[in-house]
């Protein structure tokens, strides 16, 4: 790959293929980006102004009562004048005369109303008493919660140590009054709406300056009462994520389009006749989006961090999301590689974006439960832009498998982009097909292949992982042993995963002729596809790195990678020796399969699959 013709071939792309993207694509990115800045705006505002619930509880109360006040703060309530006929008639949910409640709820939506006045009675005293001038009468009571990451034991992250979750502490002496009102009446009113709760707090962190926003979207309350403290919320994960990810969509799109208009138009003719490399055409393609993406998210970055939203921001969060990039860009030119029309790559793209944005969305929201959280390099943006530090160990752990499995689409990609294939119109499962024989060479290379692919294969089982552990609390009852539910999913899924990794590529060397149809020939490149497998599966024990098998899900997903603690040496011997057997005789017998036609393979598969599950079933059954 050379520089100079590789910025060249840059420089033409965004001189020449920039208008490529068509002015209907332009206006919904548009559009969309004045959506997402004016959720924003709301957010900042603190979601003021008209609601699909203004006016849906109306109440008769009149300007005499304490409650007035309130009902006149909260657009949920139409104010109307009290008349008992009215509440009859269903016109009226609520009638209240001075601070009696003088109407007895009885469908479910005058109870709605009555408990949504009592959270707008507790919030009108709370801002009520915050005007006061002598703010330690009004909250004598002062609440400090610190929310500290987790070490202790548990269902989700059963770590050694000593768990501890938030603290509070408070000082002085605390005092409530409450106004008079009947049984059923809203509390702390009476007289005026401001004489109720007497207790005051403030929750309070270190990092980014995302709560008030999360407080008005989620109804998380940063300073309040001690009744105000809830649960925390992950929304700071959420926003962070979606800041980052948004764009990214943007991006692929125009550069799926780019990709695909080189195919159907046959603009890429011109560059394949040039004395550049198939690396420097592609390399060249894609540097102005990879520029452009991660030049965006040193943005984002740089607003948050100046803006005082998030001051500890670093180059940090940008290198974590330059993985991410390489992943949506070489996954969409696989698709364009593939599409025959822009109708189906629309539904490429959609498919890639889903897949992607679940894998890099999902495990961020559990922050709380590192290794888990740590499969998704997003999460090391979180940490950064909120002021935690990020371990070299743990930004490997994240960054690594995503940045291989995006070079090794481009890789698969790659062999696709040549005349013979760049222009002729074959089936997408086809077009998979061409791309994996393409590095098919002799019967060395099943062994080459297993190996090449298995960044896919770590990237597919890490995301089975995020996904499935929330279901490791549920029990299931199999073949007599007591397992949970989510080590028995993401066995299976890992199980078809793997499988597919040694196989697929052997039955593509078949249909294109690399391979002699003999039962010598099968079995011998079943042996090397097992061989390349097993070899490269110790690259799973990039999961040491995070943790991640101290999760029972974690443990028995990378069991064929990992050898547990304490075992005599010939029983670590002999564990260590049986996945290279399971890998050998199961590829063998998909490779057999693969000779003899399609059908035969899948059945093939399917054996291989229902072995390699009872072998690993049995093995987590045994040792975790």
């Amino acid at each position: 790959m050379q520089l100079d013709t590789l910025l060249r071939v840059a420089k033409w792309e965004v001189t020449k293929n920039a208008g490529g993207v068509d002015k209907r694509t332009i206006l919904v990115m548009a559009l969309s980006l004045v959506a997402m800045g004016a959720v924003a705006a709301i957010a900042v505002s603190g979601g003021t102004g008209a609601g699909m619930d203004d006016g849906i509880y109306r109440i008769g109360v009149d300007e005499s009562s304490p409650y007035y006040g309130v009902a006149a703060d909260d657009s949920t309530f139409d104010i109307r004048e009290p008349d008992p006929a009215a509440v009859e008639r269903r016109q009226q949910e609520l009638l209240y005369r001075g601070t009696q409640l003088r109407s007895v709820p009885r469908t479910a939506k005058e109870r709605a109303a009555l408990t949504e006045l009592r959270d707008s009675t507790a919030q009108y005293n709370d801002r009520t008493l915050a005007r006061d001038d002598n703010q330690t009468a009004a909250f004598p009571v002062s609440v400090t919660l610190v929310y500290e990451q987790q070490s202790g034991s548990s269902q989700l992250d059963p770590r050694s140590g000593d768990g501890s979750g938030g603290s509070d502490s408070s000082d002085g002496s605390g005092s409530s009054t409450g106004g008079s009102g009947d049984g059923s009446d809203t509390s702390g009113t009476g007289g005026s709406a401001a004489s109720g709760g007497g207790d005051g707090g403030t929750a309070g962190g270190s990092g980014a300056n995302l709560g008030a926003i999360g407080a008005r979207l989620t109804g998380d309350v940063q300073g309040g009462t001690p009744s105000d403290i809830s649960p925390p919320f992950p929304f700071e994960s959420l926003v962070l994520a979606f800041l980052y990810i948004v764009p990214m969509n943007f991006v692929i799109q125009a550069y799926g389009s780019s990709m695909l208009s080189e195919r159907l138009n046959r603009r890429g003719e011109l560059l394949l006749v040039t004395p550049a490399s198939r690396g420097d055409i592609i390399g060249g393609k894609t540097l102005p989006y990879l520029a452009g993406a991660v030049g965006v998210a040193a943005l984002i970055t740089a607003a948050l961090r100046f803006g005082n939203i998030a001051p500890a921001g670093s180059y940090v969060a940008v290198l974590a999301v330059v993985p991410l990039v390489v992943l949506f860009l070489s996954a969409t030119f696989c698709g364009a590689m593939f599409a025959r029309s822009f109708k189906e790559l629309t539904f490429v793209t959609v498919t890639i974006t889903v897949t992607l944005t679940s894998y890099a969305f999902v495990p961020a929201i559990f922050t709380d439960v590192t290794p888990i959280a740590l499969i998704s390099p997003l999460t090391l943006v979180v940490l950064d832009l909120t002021g935690q530090s990020v371990g070299l160990s743990s930004f490997v752990f994240s960054t690594v498998p995503p940045l291989l499995t995006g070079l090794v689409l481009f890789g698969l990609g790659a062999g696709l982009y040549r005349e013979e294939d760049m222009f002729t119109q074959r089936p997408i499962p086809l077009k998979v097909l061409d791309a994996l024989a393409g590095g098919i060479n002799s019967r060395r290379s099943a062994l080459k292949m297993s190996i090449v692919l298995l960044p896919l294969v770590i990237v597919a089982e890490l995301a089975a992982i995020a996904f499935l552990f929330v279901l490791d609390s549920v029990s299931l009852n199999v073949f007599g042993t007591n397992q949970s539910l989510g080590i028995v999913l993401v066995l299976g899924v890992i199980v078809i995963i793997e499988e597919l990794a040694k196989s697929l590529h052997v039955y593509a060397g078949y249909e294109h002729a690399r391979y002699e149809r003999t039962l010598r020939s099968a079995l011998g490149i079943g042996a090397l596809s097992g061989l390349g497998f097993f070899i490269g599966e110790k690259g799973l024990l990039i999961a040491r790195l995070s943790d991640l098998e101290s999760l029972p899900i974690g443990e028995a997903a990378l069991q064929g990678a990992t050898l547990p603690a304490g075992l005599p040496l010939w029983v670590a011997g002999l564990l260590f020796m049986l996945p290279l057997a399971l890998h050998t005789v199961t590829a063998a017998i998909s490779s057999v399969g693969a000779s003899r036609g399609r059908r035969a393979y899948v059945a093939a598969l399917t054996m291989a699959i229902i072995i390699h599950f009872i072998y690993n079933f049995a093995v987590v059954s045994t040792l975790v």
